[in-house]
């Protein structure tokens, strides 16, 4: 992340770590409207959203009802739902109607349209802390920093963080790409070939990298030394984007109030379940979660800097055979400021431009 943005956005951050998910059901039994409006006192457009678990804004907002009372005037409610913490690993969710909004980064998002995924980003904002995601190997691999790569296995995400992250560390060294053997596993079954041997290295992020690291893993680059941009964001389901903009910009009003609380409150937003158990931090971990908290930066609407960052990540996918065709900037955010003023609403102000 460029220096001049951290300074120009320090009140601005979404610790989207892991991440949202959203379904829309714009129909349901009963007398139900298509549009999603009130039948009988009851929503009818159901926005299934990912079950973030045990901390972070969208485990306060289940614990709080946050998002129903929010969405309620607009005649929806949402419906919590496990899935897997990764964007690139839900496409068949999204693709089967079963998700239809997640937090992410750039690159999966790509790599879905790449693939005729209906996903379309609507907010951005800068990483937290790009310590958080980086490459890693094990300690007998044998590599030490990036050029030791050559002739080695590398698990990532295909099309996703993992992959690019690789890729910036790769074109960063000067290594051609094909000396490096990139394995393209989702996060689960990168994490189990890691820690038997099956690769020499992983490209991870979130709490699978820091628990890597935790257990003796190198760290051989980060998200910073490589000079990422595949910021932050989240995305929505098209359909659900066309059907519903009014919802869409609700739940991002939402959520940013969610972020707000979090900066001023990051103690609340962990082990906001469970205080004892697999799921709970404490000690050192529990400190820097809520540090991150802290400072956690609340999404905004796409400028023309988000726009020249994300068709970096697209171009470097593009350019090396990640995905077979061009994607650009305006294929990936899509227009919802603009959908709402033809509709006659205000979007909701953001922050932190």
């Amino acid at each position: 992340m460029r220096p001049h943005r951290r300074l120009s956005r320090v009140r601005a951050a979404l610790a989207i770590l892991p991440v949202v998910a959203l379904v829309a059901a714009a129909c349901g039994s009963g007398g139900d409207s298509a549009d999603g409006s009130v039948a009988g006192g009851e929503p009818t457009f159901v926005l299934k959203v990912t079950d973030e678990g045990n901390s972070g804004p969208l485990a306060v907002a289940k614990r709080d009802g946050t998002f129903d009372e929010a969405l309620a005037p607009l005649g929806a409610k949402v419906e919590w739902v496990n899935a897997p913490p990764s964007f690139s690993a839900n496409l068949k969710l999204f693709n089967a109607g079963e998700l239809d909004v997640s937090g992410g980064a750039y690159s999966p998002v790509v790599g879905a349209l790449s693939k005729d995924v209906g996903v379309r980003i609507i907010a951005v904002a800068d990483p937290v802390d790009q310590d958080q995601a980086g490459i890693i190997a094990s300690p007998d691999s044998g590599i030490r920093e990036v050029e030791d790569l050559v002739g080695k296995r590398i698990a990532v995400n295909p099309a996703g963080k993992g992959e690019y992250i690789t890729l910036k560390a790769l074109e960063q060294a000067g290594i051609p790409f094909d000396q490096v053997e990139r394995v393209p596993l989702q996060i689960s079954d990168a994490a189990s070939a890691f820690s038997t041997g099956q690769v020499d290295a992983w490209a991870s992020f979130n709490d699978p990298y820091a628990e890597a690291k935790a257990r003796g893993a190198i760290e051989i680059a980060t998200e910073a030394t490589v000079g990422s941009t595949d910021n932050t964001i989240v995305a929505f389901r098209t359909e659900v984007l066309d059907a519903r903009p009014d919802v869409a910009a609700k739940y991002l009003e939402t959520l940013q109030q969610l972020v707000e609380r979090q900066r001023a409150d990051p103690a609340d937003f962990e082990n906001v379940f469970e205080k004892a158990g697999p799921r709970a931090l404490s000690g050192e971990r529990l400190e820097r979660a809520i540090d991150l908290g802290r400072r956690a930066t609340v999404p905004h609407y796409p400028t023309a800097e988000d726009t020249a960052d994300l068709q970096g990540v697209a171009d470097l996918f593009y350019q090396n055979g990640v995905i077979t065709r061009a994607v650009t900037a305006a294929d990936v955010f899509y227009p919802l400021e603009e959908k709402l003023a033809a509709a006659g609403n205000r979007p909701a102000p953001t922050t932190g431009k």
